[in-house]
């Protein structure tokens, strides 16, 4: 093989900035934990996007969303879940709505003193509820997940991803059963436009 020939089959897709790496393989093999959550195994060569639409039409298209939370770039990926909790604004508690406005805050300046307020929402929430949960997400985006005062814990790169696909999921459960497909399309959709345009 030639020094620097690129053998992976060529995808038709354009590369998507907001995305961690572009195929799926590269993101198994930066972060292995996603395979406690993706029973299904990417192809060679397939593009996340590709992976994603795969996942949706097989036996638990829940993976799709699953996927794109440990895709997408941390920023990006937060301000996903704030938009999949607002497309249900019915469905949300007053707990989620406090924990949304702290997301949004981070995504337009992810300061650390942000990351820090996010975190310690999150942590201390009265419940665990969506909103909680991209709060945690938005908080174990970068630096210390051990909240502010305390020695520093090092972020697990899965860690993000985990919380972010917890809040999602749990939003999707509380939409009823006849409309539950459909916002999960819409979801997927959402987070595939962010990454291309982040």
């Amino acid at each position: 093989m030639t020094p620097g020939t690129d053998t992976t089959p060529p995808t038709s897709l354009e590369p998507a900035p907001g995305l961690r790496v572009q195929l799926s393989r590269q993101l198994f093999g930066t972060m292995p934990e996603i395979a406690n959550d993706i029973t299904a195994q990417p192809g060679e060569g397939e593009h996340v996007f590709d992976f994603s639409r795969r996942l949706r039409l097989g036996e638990t298209p829940e993976e799709a969303i699953s996927l794109m939370a440990f895709a997408l770039q941390p920023r990006p990926a937060v301000w996903w879940g704030h938009e999949c909790l607002k497309a249900t604004p019915e469905l949300l508690t007053a707990q989620d709505v406090d924990m949304l406005s702290i997301c949004a805050a981070w995504v337009a300046e992810p300061t650390e003193a942000n990351r820090y307020v996010a975190l310690n929402a999150g942590l201390h929430a009265a419940v665990r509820g969506p909103g909680a949960w991209l709060a945690l997400a938005a908080g174990w985006a970068s630096g210390s997940m051990a909240p502010e005062g305390l020695p520093p814990a090092l972020v697990p790169m899965f860690a993000i991803g985990r919380a972010l696909n917890a809040g999602i999921l749990t939003a999707l459960a509380r939409v009823p059963q006849d409309k539950r497909r459909r916002m999960l399309d819409h979801y997927v959709g959402m987070a595939e436009v962010l990454a291309k345009t982040a």
